[in-house]
């Protein structure tokens, strides 16, 4: 059997889902050979044969049919190049005379032994005729658009219909594919084909009267996949890949598409090289993001990565294609500066401490800014380029702001999601950017815009009521959620819809979750347990009581005035000197920024500072971590800790407070949590004592609080924590985001 198919719009074009599936048959099916035939140069193929996910073709018609080559070897199919070669008149000659031709434009593509041109509707077709009959040419028009001039007998079907006799194989045993009046020469010759959903009119028309040719409904390799359903001998292929397929497959769901800085990989080093590989660790956002695609949903993942050494893209390429089958990560390669300059430099010294409302330590560059419209207009371009018609389009983090604005013109037909996982700020703070109006105007291309917690939706909303007038639709109430009063983020009531210049807009609340399965099988590992088990015999002997605190090293987490705080509480309260330690884990920030160098000297002077005043030759007040630690032991510390004190003096969320909770719950022990109440996660556990950071006073009287507690009130406490994010896990944020932007398309 042999596929002889158009690749833009036809076996390049069509939903991704069916994209797979088309290449994974023919991968699997040695009986199928497969053609390229295209209208693109030889030069502008090449890039498919390295791409993981497309079969390699067995020939390729390029050039409109002019060139014919092994795709294998890329060496040329003699004698049937020669006999092209032999019609084909003086390439420069026409060239130079169709330049002269009002209205038409050479096309700088390469391109071998054909002059293509750009044509406009108004051109001299009369003129463009005298030189087509002057040279012995045809005139080969697609897409009302692109105008090509080849020898009399040398087309896409000619060539193909030689290449078919020279392999001799029988026309029953032949399908051709296209979408455009340039493929019209394949449904001429006489084989059966496809012209699949969305050809050109002119196509449909032209093949209308041909029994050999069958009009598809669904648009590119989904209509080559209808054709083989219905068409013997591809059809005996399409029932027995039914057969083989995996049993009830979901109800089929539009595609999903990720806009992340971060890709869904893990690096690993096998013989010295470095290569990516499917995430093993199920903690975190990426993984539980990566549970959306595992019953065979189609989706794309979006997200940048550094230029390889050898200056080399980074092909597409499946995630896993056993767990998520129809899901392909796309890379955007960008060089070492570039993401130095995006992330490490703009977004961590502009917006984050905008974010988090330091803005003393905020620095605006208009030049960072301008890179930073570049990165986000490359991941818009891609979006745009590789996304399903009508997919869902779920963009994460301000490093991405502005990409909706570029996203919505190019193409008005996705559907956009943006999630902010950091905090957002109130309207005095956030207007202090320069280009506040370029990201709010593109924040409300958006058809659904989710935060953490109510108070950063009004937040959102106040911003927008000093830049642009707008309806409020909807309001909801929150406290079946949320804490509403006595707590310095609580509100009573979000803003659900607004209207804007006519245009309706969903807001949401969702606060990510935990992964209490991961915890649950990091705790269920026997070594884990053992030692989990020694170690808290030795600290119930030792009679000391364990205090945790893990966060980045970062100043907006309060490192320092935690640090301080603690030791003013063994000045105050000497009873509890040899009583308790605090264990301090500082993660270190990403290699490179800089920023973090003063807070990190700070934070090392205080804690050696507390340690050389009070220790002793058995007991050390701080235990301090400046490295990070595997999931594994941070697990292991939350069980063997007493009391949680995590006190940022700003904070999105904090998921190291729910990590906490899921650990003492699933163990069924009182772990007491002390919580910051400008973490985000604030609101959603009333169960928590609350400190002040800002107020040392606050953050010793809660700490001394904890401290003291009953036993019974302690367990209490724990115990309706952990209802909380049982409920409210991962998996139920990544669903909810993905319902609530399916409700805002209905709501169209």
């Amino acid at each position: 059997m042999l596929l002889a198919t158009d690749l833009d719009g036809t076996f390049l074009g069509g939903k991704m889902e069916d994209r797979l599936r088309l290449y994974r048959l023919i991968k699997a099916n040695r009986d199928i050979q497969l053609v390229f035939v295209t209208g693109r140069g030889l030069e502008s193929v090449l890039p498919l044969l390295s791409d993981a996910l497309i079969p390699v073709p067995d020939f390729i018609i390029a050039d409109v049919g002019a060139t014919v080559v092994n795709g294998h070897t890329l060496e040329a199919i003699e004698p049937l190049q020669s006999e092209i070669e032999e019609k084909w008149p003086k390439t420069y000659a026409i060239r130079s005379e169709l330049e002269e031709i009002p209205q038409l434009s050479y096309q700088h593509v390469p391109q071998q032994r054909r002059s293509s041109f750009y044509y406009e509707s108004d051109v001299d077709r009369e003129r463009v005729q005298q030189v087509a009959d002057k040279y012995d040419c045809d005139i080969i028009t697609s897409a009302d658009r692109y105008l090509d001039l080849l020898p009399k007998g040398v087309n896409k079907g000619t060539t193909l219909r030689t290449l078919i006799e020279f392999l001799n194989i029988p026309a029953d045993q032949v399908m051709v594919a296209g979408d455009t009046l340039n493929d019209l020469a394949l449904f001429q010759i006489g084989f059966n084909g496809v012209a699949v959903g969305k050809s050109e009119s002119s196509l449909l028309d032209a093949i209308n009267e041909l029994d050999t040719a069958y009009r598809a409904e669904a648009a590119g390799a989904g209509g080559i996949l209808e054709y083989m359903a219905t068409h013997s001998p591809f059809q005996q292929l399409i029932r027995s890949e039914r057969k083989t397929s995996p049993k009830g497959k979901p109800k089929k769901s539009g595609q999903l598409v990720m806009v992340y800085h971060r890709l869904p990989f893990e690096k690993e080093s096998i013989n010295g090289k470095t290569v990516r590989v499917a995430p093993k660790s199920p903690n975190g956002i990426i993984p539980s993001l990566l549970g959306l695609f595992e019953k065979g949903r189609s989706g794309l993942w979006i997200g940048e990565e550094a230029l390889q050494e050898d200056g080399h893209a980074v092909p597409n390429q499946l995630v896993d294609e056993t767990r998520y089958p129809n899901l392909v990560a796309s890379t955007i390669s960008l060089s070492k500066e570039d993401i130095d300059q995006f992330y490490r430099v703009f977004s961590k010294e502009a917006f984050w401490p905008t974010i988090f409302s330091f803005v003393d330590k905020a620095k605006f560059n208009h030049e960072d800014w301008d890179h930073y419209l570049h990165i986000n207009r490359l991941f818009a371009d891609r979006v745009a380029r590789e996304a399903d018609e009508g997919a869902l389009v779920w963009i994460h983090e301000y490093n991405l702001w502005m990409v909706p604005s570029f996203l919505k013109t190019m193409r008005p037909d996705l559907k956009i999601g943006f999630f902010h996982h950091t905090a957002f700020p109130a309207a005095d703070i956030f207007n202090i950017i320069p280009w506040r109006k370029e990201i709010i105007g593109s924040l409300l291309l958006c058809d659904f815009i989710s935060f953490h917690i109510p108070r950063y939706v009004e937040n959102f909303v106040d911003v927008i009521r000093s830049h642009t007038p707008f309806k409020v639709v909807k309001k909801v109430g929150v406290a079946n959620q949320f804490l509403t009063y006595s707590c310095a983020l609580g509100v009573d009531q979000m803003t659900k819809v607004i209207e804007v210049d006519g245009r309706q807009i969903r807001l949401g609340a969702q606060p990510v979750g935990v992964n209490r399965d991961h915890i649950q099988h990091i705790l269920n590992d026997g070594g884990i347990r053992d030692d989990i088990e020694q170690l808290k015999a030795m600290k119930v002997e030792s009679g000391i009581t364990r205090i945790i605190s893990v966060e980045r090293l970062d100043y907006v987490k309060g490192p320092l005035e935690k640090i301080q705080a603690f030791g003013e509480f063994l000045e105050e309260y000497p009873e509890f000197r040899g009583k308790i330690e605090l264990v301090n884990v500082c993660t270190p920030p990403s290699q490179g920024m800089t920023i973090y160098d003063e807070i990190r000297d700070q934070v090392n002077q205080a804690v050696g500072e507390i340690n050389g005043k009070f220790a002793t030759m058995n007991w050390n007040p701080i235990q301090y971590f400046y490295r990070a630690l595997p999931f594994e032991e941070v697990v292991k510390q939350y069980a063997l800790s007493d009391i949680a004190w995590i006190t940022p003096l700003r904070d999105g969320l904090n998921l190291v407070a729910k990590e906490y909770i899921a650990t003492h719950g699933l163990l069924d022990t009182s772990g007491i949590l002390v919580l910051s109440e400008f973490a985000g996660a604030s609101v959603e556990l009333p169960y928590a004592i609350l400190t002040n950071p800002y107020d040392r006073k606050s953050m010793k009287e809660s700490l001394l609080k904890a401290l003291v507690m009953e036993p019974g009130e302690a367990q209490l406490r724990a115990r309706r924590l952990y209802e909380h994010i049982e409920h409210y896990d991962i998996h139920f944020w990544g669903r909810d985001f993905v319902n609530e932007l399916e409700k805002s398309v209905k709501q169209r």
